[in-house]
Formats: structure tokens, sequence, C-alpha cells
């Protein structure tokens, strides 16, 4: 039997967030094509534990390593290679409002080394038209709805083929259908072997379509059978 590679190993990590302690000793292995769901009340960590993972909070006590990678161990310089591993999904979306779809994924190829003009376009076009957004790349965001925004979002996350997409309540403003939809992509992504952590409030999803599930609580992070 082949032992599958890690993509993520925690080990007794300390979360910060404002310098205040909010998890303690987080332990975690995750290896390609696992896919978990991470619950928990507002300000119970589980935001500030995806932002320690891909280094927008630094770690300072305990150990994460993310597809080989120590974190606390990479040079500043080397944060856009450990990036590069990882597609991000924001509940808010974060898209630039001034350029359309497809400039909206070319920044993210333009600062991570894309060169080549006829693959940028052919990755573009692939990645739209794997989101459903084949006839919406000339549109900008404002012309999209909340449920084609996200999947444009999702379309710039996996530029790179991550190994691992952290997704921060994808679904968190979308209506229940169209959430629905967003997760059923993300699942679809995953059975290609992708490895994918999301927070979510959205219980009545988790139930339909179960993962492995853990809670933020109390300072604890914990799996949980719901």
């Amino acid at each position: 039997m082949i032992e599958k590679t890690n993509i993520i190993e925690i080990e007794n990590a300390t979360i910060f967030h404002h310098y205040k302690t909010i998890l303690n000793n987080v332990s975690l292995k995750l290896t390609k094509g696992d896919f978990i769901y991470i619950i928990g009340k507002t300000g119970s960590g589980k935001s500030s534990l995806l932002k320690t993972l891909y280094s927008d909070i630094p770690l300072k006590m305990g150990k994460i390593i993310i597809d080989g990678d120590e974190i606390n161990k990479i040079k500043k310089s080397q944060l856009p290679y450990l990036r590069r591993k990882i597609g991000i999904v924001f509940q808010d979306f974060q898209l630039f409002q001034d350029r359309n779809a497809y400039e909206n994924i070319k920044f993210v190829m333009d600062s991570t080394g894309w060169i080549d003009k006829t693959k940028i376009n052919d990755r573009i076009n692939y990645l739209l038209e794997k989101v459903g957004l084949a006839n919406k790349l000339k549109n900008y965001p404002y012309e999209l709805s909340g449920g084609e925004q996200q999947r444009l979002v999702i379309a710039r996350a996996l530029v790179n083929e991550p190994k691992l997409i952290i997704a921060d309540e994808p679904t968190g403003n979308l209506d229940p259908e169209i959430a629905e939809n967003i997760l059923k992509l993300l699942i679809d992504i995953n059975n290609s072997g992708t490895t994918i952590i999301m927070t979510t409030h959205n219980y009545n999803l988790i139930k339909k379509y179960k993962k492995k599930t853990y809670q933020c609580i109390d300072g604890n992070f914990e799996e949980i059978i719901l």
C-alpha cells in the first residue's frame, strides 16, 4: 500500500489574533485529496488559523509544514513560492472592480511568473470554462452575481494548480441554492486530488455533504461528529 504524502502537518501550533492567543495546541495532518470543514463561532479562531497557514499571521509557537516547507523557517523572499502551492478563496471575493474576469485572473498569473501569452490565454479560458464562466470573461465583477463572483475567485485560486485550497466562508454571503452549487464545485475540484480546508457556518450544507469536521471552541481545535 502506497503511503500518501502529507500536504499539511500541524504540530502543537498556537494561533494568535492581534497578539492574543486564540487557539492552543492545534495539531492536524492532511494528505492529498482530503477535504475538511472547520466550524466555530465568530472570533473562535477559524480565520486566524487559515491566515497562519498562508503566513498572513506569523507562526510563533509550534510547527506547520505545507508540502514539505516548514512555514516559520521560510524567508520572506520565498513566501510567494509557498503561496503558489495554496489557492485562497475569500468570503468577500477581493476582486479588482476595475478589471474584467479575464484580467482578474491574469493579474495573479503576472504576479506569479507567467510570461507566455498563449499559455496565459489558454489557462484563463480553461479555468473560466471549468467554473462555468466561459461566457463572462469580459464582464466586470459588478456585472456578476454573488455566485458568479465566487466562481471567479475559485478560478483565480486554481491558476497555479495548487495542492491546497483554503476557503474561508466561501458560501457565507450567498443564497442557499448558490451556496450549494459553490460547495459542489469545490467538491469536484477536491475529487481531482486537491486538498481543501473550508470554514463555514452553514450546518445544513455540511450535514448534506459530509466530510471530516473540526471545531474551534474555547481555545481548542478538535474533531467532532455532527
